[in-house]
């Protein structure tokens, strides 16, 4: 089994800048792509950014020059950091990270934490 924390959430003021953490740990061989998505409530989960182990990013459009997803590979842990936020940023944040358990594992899972909110101020 794999979990997965996140941490950093809060609430902001528009403009200004937060940090969210999340670390996965347990039944781990490689963790492949870890990730961020938001959701509000009625509608559906987006995409905010991706990295791979590799360090290939790839970002949401409404965020793209705002925000910067980064991996510590060591820890199994991944970063956003979220600046400029907007009104339109609040939502609660998801990580994702998709996980090889074993060498011999022919397959990879995915994983969701549990979320943290993030609310702008406007």
């Amino acid at each position: 089994q794999v979990q997965v924390v996140e941490s950093g959430g809060g609430l902001v003021q528009a403009g200004g800048s937060l940090r969210l953490s999340c670390a996965a740990s347990g039944s781990i061989f490689r963790v492949n792509r870890m990730g961020w998505y938001r959701q509000v409530p009625g509608e559906q989960r987006d995409l905010v950014a991706t990295i791979t182990s590799g360090g290939d990013t790839k970002y949401g459009d409404s965020v793209k020059g705002r925000f910067t997803i980064s991996r510590d590979n060591a820890n199994n842990t991944v970063y956003l950091q979220m600046s400029r936020l907007k009104f339109e940023d609040t939502a609660v944040y998801y990580c994702n990270v998709v996980v090889r358990s074993s060498s011999w594992a022919t397959f990879d899972y995915q994983y969701w934490g549990q979320g943290t909110q993030v609310t702008v101020s406007s």
